[in-house]
């Protein structure tokens, strides 16, 4: 039966919802974790066969949404080559849809429902990607990675073999060596030897075929510091487009399978539809924790007895700039996927959900945290956030 999602509450104007079928990265994952695990399976993603060898050259392009390539990207190599587009996972955020991409689970099953999470076995709340506490401290903590990440990756057992063609500053990471186990991990300085890595990878699995798995960060640096639309945005699409060519010409005639995707798109928040909640202030007096998942779409932990006083704060501060739900209201609906429900998922969830509206933000403060003033995000449920191209080339 196929996974469907049900809100029972209202929605911010034009949220998309995330598909959990064919049409999103979920099922994207899926069909990719299939396909490595099975040599007779087809992946119709790739356009590979049933039973057929191939080489997935497999480039996630951290930030690139569908309305930007087919806008600013319009004309493009990249955008010439767009066979479609996908869902982003909610919330629409890359520790969320990695995550996906890295083992074939939803948000709800990994239980990384934001860049920030709320788990009190490691402090509270929490960055489990570079696994820091929202203060800055580092975490550490007996078997701490299985512990916060139980789902095994994909790469692991897989029948086919898999090369991570990772920024140099990342690809050791504790976040990456403990989902990357199963592949072998290539680091990169630089969109050039980013380049030439996934070429020689290709040429090491020429005769086996398998899956190269390269990720480029920088736009989405560049859309955060900058904003998304920015010049510098636009520069670095450009050189990413010119890459995307160079790729093509490299690999030509070697029979690969040359995918190109984002794990989201963007938005712009300018700084006057920006709600700060003081340290000091009434909403923060309501909070027994600091607020954890996105600035676009945050959960929070409300103290008990507060309910009803964040709810009637909620109606009448977020009118017109986000909607409050409570947080059983929130997964029952589905938003977060199927599967085995994360043992840790409630607490994770708070107990309240704030959906804000396209272009709004909401943000509160931490002793010790290095503060980001971001112009573009993302996390939220506009169609800019949540749609992202599928872009395939045949070489």
């Amino acid at each position: 039966m196929a996974f469907s999602i049900d809100p029972g509450f209202p929605l911010p104007a034009g949220a998309v919802l995330p598909d959990y079928g064919e049409g999103g990265l979920f099922g994207f994952a899926r069909g990719l974790r299939h396909w490595l695990h099975d040599r007779r399976a087809d992946w119709p993603a790739a356009e590979i066969a049933l039973g057929e060898r191939a080489l997935v050259v497999l480039l996630l392009i951290d930030g690139l949404g569908e309305r930007f390539l087919d806008t600013l990207g319009h004309g493009s190599a990249l955008q010439k080559a767009r066979r479609g587009s996908l869902s982003s996972v909610c919330p629409s955020t890359t520790a969320s849809a990695i995550t996906t991409l890295a083992t074939g689970v939803a948000p709800a099953e990994h239980g990384l429902n934001g860049w920030f999470i709320h788990d009190r076995r490691f402090g509270g709340v929490i960055a489990p990607l570079p696994l820091v506490r929202r203060s800055g401290e580092p975490l550490e903590a007996f078997r701490l990675l299985p512990r916060l990440f139980p789902v095994a990756p994909m790469y692991r057992h897989a029948c086919r073999p898999v090369t991570l063609v990772s920024p140099a500053h990342i690809a050791f990471s504790r976040f990456s060596l403990h989902h990357g186990r199963g592949a072998h991990i290539e680091a990169y300085d630089g969109l050039d030897d980013c380049v030439a890595a996934i070429v020689d990878m290709a040429d090491a699995l020429a005769h086996s075929g398998g899956l190269i798995h390269a990720y480029y960060p920088v736009f989405d640096l560049l859309s955060h510091e900058y904003g998304c639309r920015s010049p510098e945005a636009i520069a670095c699409f450009t050189r990413l487009d010119a890459a995307f060519v160079q790729l093509q010409q490299a690999l030509a005639g070697r029979d690969v399978r040359l995918l190109v995707t984002a794990d989201h798109g963007f938005i712009d928040a300018p700084p006057e539809r920006r709600i700060d909640l003081a340290p000091d202030g009434e909403v923060a007096a309501m909070l027994a924790a600091p607020l954890f998942g996105e600035r676009r779409l945050a959960f929070c932990r409300v103290r008990a007895g507060a309910e009803g006083e964040f709810e009637a704060w909620a109606a009448g501060e977020l009118r017109g700039k986000g909607v409050a739900v409570r947080s059983g209201e929130f997964l029952a609906a589905g938003l977060l996927g199927p599967g085995l429900p994360h043992p840790r998922l409630a607490e994770r969830l708070g107990s309240h959900v704030l959906l804000m509206e396209a272009g709004w933000t909401i943000v509160d403060h931490v002793p010790g945290e290095h503060e980001h003033a971001m112009i573009g995000v993302h996390g939220g449920l506009s169609a800019d956030e949540m749609r992202v191209p599928l872009i395939l080339a045949q070489t």
